[in-house]
């Protein structure tokens, strides 16, 4: 796909701001009628029209509403958002937590559509999935193995890991094991966008390990992509930074956020910046629209955080 020659880019782009449609966040238990096979927080437009799915996953000792804010950036842009609570304050095995995973995507077939407002259309075959901290390693373990498997019948367009995390340190990986240290080793088939922080390879104490770890962070997952691929790296900003605020509310932010390394500006132009650039990815690869992801490349200076580096392989 010859990405950045499919239309001209514009100098501006209105992704980094909030989008025009009006949205709602819906929670859906287990025991609804529906019966999705976890809790999930579905966030999406209510304006009548047919949108692309993101199947969103969240990252240790965190709830899916932690990412309330980001997840109706990215909704109001023209997306709808199904986000599962995946685990509580202690995560299962790698392997039950893709399982489960597996489990809400094939639910989304079924139920999703009985949910939604009225004249809010869910288009499967439009279905990206992300993840961020264990979440993006989730993602991964997910995409490669749809990618071998023939049968699955609901398939993912595009990937997106945010600031991914495959383990505490190199050599010591979750289980299934997803790095494998080789150049362009990921067998996936899809459109792949990795989004790093530089705050996250840093510890905040002495006594604690960095929250994203070098050698098993954002570097080594975008280096085992094969294009198209890209790699944004947001600057003097951590791995938690892309959170809601702080709140008595919002537990598992704020936990999060006191043993990782942060910036120091506040959290909205870093959630921002992950929301525009989330939606620039998946427009160009879910709608064809490239528009908003080429001037991004083009022009980073219109981020509300600095990016940098920035790197697209083309396919």
């Amino acid at each position: 796909m010859a990405l950045l020659e499919a239309k001209p880019a514009s100098s501006t782009t209105s992704v980094f701001k909030t989008g025009n449609l009006s949205i709602k966040c819906i929670s859906v238990e287990p025991s609804n009628t529906t019966s999705p096979p976890k809790a999930l927080l579905i966030v999406t437009p209510t304006i009548a029209g047919t949108y692309p799915i993101l199947l969103f996953l969240h990252g240790t000792l965190l709830s899916n509403r932690s990412y309330t804010m980001l997840l109706e950036h990215i909704s109001s842009h023209g997306f709808i958002i199904v986000a599962p609570q995946l685990y509580g304050i202690i995560p299962p095995s790698g392997h039950e937590e893709i399982k489960s995973v597996a489990a809400v995507r094939d639910w989304l077939s079924t139920d999703l559509q009985s949910l939604l407002p009225e004249n809010v259309q869910a288009n499967l075959l439009q279905l990206a999935l992300a993840g961020h901290s264990r979440g993006g390693k989730t993602a991964f373990n997910l995409a490669v193995l749809d990618h071998s498997n023939a049968t699955t019948a609901i398939r993912f367009s595009a990937l997106i890991g945010i600031d991914p995390v495959a383990g505490p340190k190199k050599g010591s990986q979750i289980a299934p094991a997803i790095l494998t240290y080789v150049p362009q080793s990921f067998e996936l088939g899809i459109p792949v966008m990795v989004l790093g922080t530089d705050l996250g390879q840093r510890k905040k104490y002495a006594v604690l390990p960095p929250c994203a770890p070098e050698g098993v962070s954002h570097e080594e997952f975008f280096s085992e992509c094969k294009p198209p691929c890209c790699h944004f790296v947001t600057k003097d900003y951590g791995h938690m930074d892309m959170l809601d605020d702080f709140s008595f509310d919002n537990i598992g932010a704020s936990i999060g956020s006191l043993v990782c390394e942060g910036g120091k500006r506040p959290r909205g132009d870093m959630r921002r910046c992950v929301g525009g650039i989330v939606v620039a990815f998946l427009r160009a690869y879910l709608e064809n629209n490239i528009r908003d992801l080429k001037t991004i490349l083009d022009e980073p200076d219109i981020s509300p955080v600095k990016l940098d580096p920035i790197k697209f392989i083309e396919a």
